[in-house]
């Protein structure tokens, strides 16, 4: 297989300050996506540090005879130790955190680690599939019968996370594997994007626009064309047959 990266990230329309990162190693090893919070400085802070340490924490390992799924949540906890003594260093970011997507090609099957809301999608022909499950409140209604799927998207609770990086009580890490075909594509986000547009509206521009770098910049546009009301960050990784 030949996979194809492209990574596209904007402020949007209303914020001022672009709080979101992301990183595809250069390698085609691994790949993630952040979203920090707690104010401008905090939450470009929060997401870079766990950028970097998560990035970091995987080159120095990788040929480390540790498990993938091992790896992938020692580099997470390692990212929320880093930002946990940065909050205690800096007090004015003590309320600081980000979430976090990442996905892995180490093994036969990809692996994916995940903490917040930031989401992995894989299309297949013209399935979306949602890999990832939010850690939110509104999520663990939905999936209790408090809320209806039509209720959950409008809900005023629906940015309130249960699990973040850049706190006390994050002790272990979301690992799953998850089956990559020929063909299929990923797509790692912040909910800048899936605030705005619709799983549907995600798939069509996936599967209707072949070249990743412009399904991005189609993703990005179409959620500014929606509001734009947050940072909007998308890697997108082709599974292509080689030639």
């Amino acid at each position: 297989m030949k996979r194809i990266f492209s990574g596209l990230t904007d402020t949007g329309l209303v914020r001022s300050v672009n709080q979101d990162a992301y990183y595809i190693d250069p390698d085609g090893r691994f790949c993630l996506v952040a979203d920090g919070m707690g104010g401008h400085a905090g939450g470009q802070e929060a997401s870079r540090l766990a950028t970097d340490t998560i990035r970091e924490y995987l080159e120095t390992h990788w040929s480390f005879p540790a498990k993938s799924h091992q790896l992938l949540e020692e580099a997470l906890l390692k990212a929320n130790h880093a930002i946990l003594k940065d909050q205690r260093d800096h007090p004015e970011r003590s309320d600081m955190g980000t979430t976090v997507v990442v996905v892995l090609f180490r093994d036969e099957q990809p692996s994916c680690a995940h903490v917040g809301d930031s989401r992995l999608y894989r299309l297949r022909g013209s399935r979306l599939d949602q890999i990832t499950e939010d850690h939110t409140w509104v999520r663990r209604a939905l999936k209790s019968g408090e809320l209806t799927t039509d209720q959950a998207r409008m809900h005023p609770w629906r940015h309130i996370l249960s699990k973040c990086l850049g706190r006390d009580d994050v002790r272990q890490i979301d690992v799953q594997t998850f089956e990559l075909e020929p063909n299929d594509r990923l797509i790692l986000c912040s909910d800048g994007l899936t605030e705005e547009l619709s799983d549907h509206l995600i798939a069509f521009h996936l599967k209707s626009i072949r070249a990743c770098d412009q399904a991005a910049s189609a993703l990005v546009n179409a959620a500014k064309g929606k509001g734009g009301r947050d940072n909007i960050t998308i890697v997108i990784i082709s599974n292509e047959q080689a030639d």
